[in-house]
């Protein structure tokens, strides 16, 4: 069997895929608790539309291992398209999210120190509209 050789902007992918799965599972929010205040409020990626942002992640780890599990010949849907309409959902995920609810009202909530997961899932997301660019200036696979 032929293995089919893993490009930069696939590798780029897969850890950007990576890093916004394990981000949509970290707090995306996170207001009070500490003492003196309110019982803690947190939220996650699937609170909202930020769990848009995940199935991308998921999307695009499986769209990386379709040409392996295809045999020889190569997949109409690996190209950059794919990943760029996945890259597209995972930052429409993430931008949604924030006008949910009341958080506009309190943004200290969403501070890299108490949101976390937020941040790591953009991260992830702005990798893999990278990824997808460098992709698509690959030439086809035959």
């Amino acid at each position: 069997m032929h293995r089919h050789p893993l490009g930069n902007g696939r590798r780029l992918a897969l850890l950007g895929a990576i890093v916004a799965v394990v981000g949509s599972i970290l707090p995306w929010y996170g207001l009070g608790g500490e003492e003196g205040q309110l019982t803690a409020l947190t939220l996650t990626a699937f609170d909202g539309s930020g769990i848009l942002a995940f199935f991308a992640g998921l999307g695009t780890l499986a769209l990386i291992a379709l040409p392996y599990a295809s045999g020889e010949r190569p997949v109409g849907i690996d190209r950059g398209l794919a990943f760029g309409v996945l890259a597209v959902i995972a930052l429409v995920g993430v931008v949604l999210w924030i006008p949910l609810g009341g958080i506009l009202e309190a943004p200290e909530g969403l501070l890299p120190n108490r949101a976390y997961g937020f941040w790591i899932t953009a991260l992830g997301a702005i990798m893999l509209a990278r990824a997808a660019y460098e992709i698509s200036l690959e030439p086809p696979r035959r």
